[in-house]
């Protein structure tokens, strides 16, 4: 098993080295190495598992030093980065050369993030390169928000693990894509589309359907597999399919009929969306050590982070 630790000194010292280190972030842990350094970037490829045409997000402390990875970002990047950052949001943007194309997959942008964990924050101002860290988890599986996730996913496959607590947010990073004339959302995220435009003053389009050539994290349709399979959608027709004795399930403030209450996992009894986001990924892998054939999930209501919430279970029922 990977060394679990607050360390920040040491994974400095690992990841200048060229090693992998699992690191927080708000949204999610993710699997870190010096972006700039291929061979330490084609580590996070085969350590998960993810293949190669899957784009990574990279990470800084903020905007200080961004001109060096991306062309001269616009005005739109100025209201968001202001308003949002650090936090739960990732921006596509033209690179630069010094960005190694196994990082965006070929593209001629990347998607980069300002983290707003004080880990992460303190990490990487010890750091004079920037970090690509997609969630530390095997690919396609349940990203992970806490430490103990990580190692139960990676094992010993990487040389540390940062433990700095529990996700806050629980969901990966809203990406805006602003390479084109005009932004469209790529993934939904931990920030939510109405936060979005009320920044910009104006309506966003936001991605619905996959790609096999995907622009950025995310954008695959079979993800967040929790090894189980899982029924989304209509409750009473996926109800009709199955055994709901032999069933998990997973809903937003109120217990699902017929099937066991301690097999259930409601994530927000008060009914608020920032709290069922911070405790879906959790409650996925909640299932694995469970004696059930299926986990019926219901749909969130379409506002806020409730859309990114039935993203994330529509494409874990993908799997």
């Amino acid at each position: 098993m990977s060394p679990i630790g607050k360390n920040i000194s040491l994974s400095a010292e690992l990841l200048k080295a060229g090693k992998l280190v699992a690191i927080p972030t708000e949204t999610v842990y993710g699997l870190a190495a010096d972006a700039l350094n291929a061979d330490a970037v084609a580590e996070i490829f085969r350590v998960k598992n993810r293949p190669s045409f899957d784009p990574l997000i990279i990470h800084l402390a903020n905007a200080d030093y961004l001109e060096k990875y991306v062309q001269t970002p616009d005005r739109i990047f100025t209201k968001l980065y202001e308003r949002f950052s650090p936090g739960p949001i990732s921006y596509v943007l033209a690179k630069k050369a010094l960005i190694p194309d196994l990082v965006s997959a070929g593209h001629p942008t990347v998607a980069l993030r300002f983290p707003a964990h004080p880990s992460a924050q303190a990490l990487l101002n010890m750091l004079n390169f920037p970090l690509a860290a997609p969630s530390a988890n095997l690919f396609g599986r349940v990203s992970p928000t806490s430490a103990r996730a990580v190692a139960e996913q990676l094992g010993d496959n990487i040389d540390y693990i940062l433990d700095g607590g529990q996700c806050t947010v629980g969901l990966e990073s809203t990406i805006i894509d602003l390479s084109t004339v005009k932004p469209k959302v790529l993934r939904l995220g931990g920030l939510s589309l109405e936060e979005l435009e009320d920044c910009l003053g104006e309506k966003i389009t936001f991605t619905k359907n996959s790609s096999s050539n995907p622009k950025a994290p995310g954008m695959l349709s079979a993800h967040y597999s929790p090894g189980i399979p899982v029924l989304f959608g209509h409750l009473g027709e996926n109800l009709k399919k199955v055994n709901p004795a032999r069933c998990g399930g997973i809903s937003f403030c109120k217990a699902i009929d017929g099937i066991p209450l301690e097999n259930q996992r409601i994530l927000s009894v008060r009914g608020d969306l920032k709290e069922a986001a911070a405790k879906l990924f959790g409650s996925l892998r909640s299932f694995e050590k469970e004696s059930i054939d299926f986990i019926v999930a219901e749909e969130f209501p379409s506002e806020g982070l409730g859309r990114a919430i039935n993203d994330r279970l529509k494409r874990a029922s993908a799997s």
